[in-house]
């Protein structure tokens, strides 16, 4: 089965993507096929880890089903959508505005809609900009756009390398970090939002890497009833975030 209509924002071929990284367009992340002699991709692979572009190695027929069999020459790539920007930048600007700062981190948040409506909730309810790492992630293609509503042209994305860094950084800089875990003994609302506060929220059926949950500040639980043991990731993102919200409000 072939693709009729490619996305506008992939790019295929070793001298389009060479270019287009030479005039240093962002990607969200390159596909090279496996198996080409070492030398095929030096100079892509350099400039690559020079701009921190994620780089996956896949099969002849990955790039086949991404190009629509076009001629790709062992590679293609997404270039970004929207603009990407440093944590050091988001956080002062956040520091700036008149409430404490409120940001997002996204451990293994994979599906484009749910990291989309994520977003648009962040912008609801006043965030100051989402965090995922470089790898791992969701990529924000046109489908991530539309479940934002349009909020991820606004809303300030940081595509870091390494999540554990950021969440050091924010902590270094007077941000309470808070993991949502199902085993935690303090519940959500008891925890004090009204400061500068970074959320992680994990992928679902994983939730928050143990690494993360030991690095954070305070570790909350969500009130559920029933059987099941957590909430879809973009649901929870709404509570915790609304909850912020409210204490900040009222």
């Amino acid at each position: 089965m072939t693709i009729n209509h490619l996305p506008d924002n992939l790019i295929y071929g070793r001298h389009p993507v060479l270019e287009a990284l030479q005039t240093g367009k962002a990607f969200d992340k390159l596909f090279l096929q496996k198996g080409l002699p070492p030398d095929t991709f030096k100079t892509l692979l350099q400039l690559a880890r020079q701009l921190e572009v994620p780089v996956q190695m896949v099969p002849p027929e990955k790039l086949n089903r991404l190009t629509g069999n076009k001629n790709h020459q062992g590679v293609a790539g997404f270039a970004s959508l929207i603009a990407t920007f440093e944590l050091e930048d988001v956080l002062a600007a956040a520091y700036s505005g008149a409430v404490p700062p409120l940001l997002l981190l996204c451990d293994g948040i994979t599906d484009v809609g749910n990291f989309g409506a994520m977003a648009r909730t962040a912008a609801c309810t006043g965030a100051n900009g989402i965090i995922t790492p470089q790898k791992g992630s969701a990529i924000v293609n046109a489908e991530a756009i539309k479940a934002s509503a349009g909020a991820l042209n606004n809303l300030p994305v940081c595509r870091v390398r390494f999540l554990d860094q950021a969440i050091t950084y924010l902590q270094q800089n007077g941000v309470k970090v808070v993991a949502t875990d199902v085993s935690a003994t303090q519940w959500l609302h008891e925890t004090d939002l009204n400061c500068p506060v970074a959320f992680i929220m994990g992928a679902e059926g994983k939730g928050v890497s143990h690494k993360f949950v030991k690095m954070a500040d305070e570790r909350v639980k969500i009130p559920m009833y029933g059987s099941f043991n957590s909430y879809n990731v973009s649901v929870a993102t709404g509570i915790v975030l609304y909850e912020a919200l409210r204490q900040r409000l009222f």
